[in-house]
């Protein structure tokens, strides 16, 4: 349910913050995550609306970021 699909957020969070702060387009995260395309799209809805990452659509795909002053809060938060 809820709690899984958050585990699945996780990564791909991770997975995007391993590109060092460069831009991940959903075509790369499909693939590692072992996911279909539409199921990446929600996971990585859950973390847009966290405000954990920011989306950019150009042409066919979308683009993500971190977006780091969240991603310190959320750390300090975590521990």
């Amino acid at each position: 349910g809820r709690a899984q699909a958050s585990v699945k957020a996780g990564e791909l969070l991770s997975h995007i913050a391993a590109a060092g702060g460069d831009e991940v387009c959903a075509c790369d995260l499909v693939e590692p995550s072992g996911r279909s395309q539409p199921t990446v799209s929600n996971h990585m809805q859950i973390l847009v609306d966290a405000g954990l990452v920011a989306r950019e659509k150009r042409g066919l795909w979308v683009w993500y970021r971190l977006i780091p002053s969240r991603l310190d809060a959320l750390r300090s938060v975590l521990g």
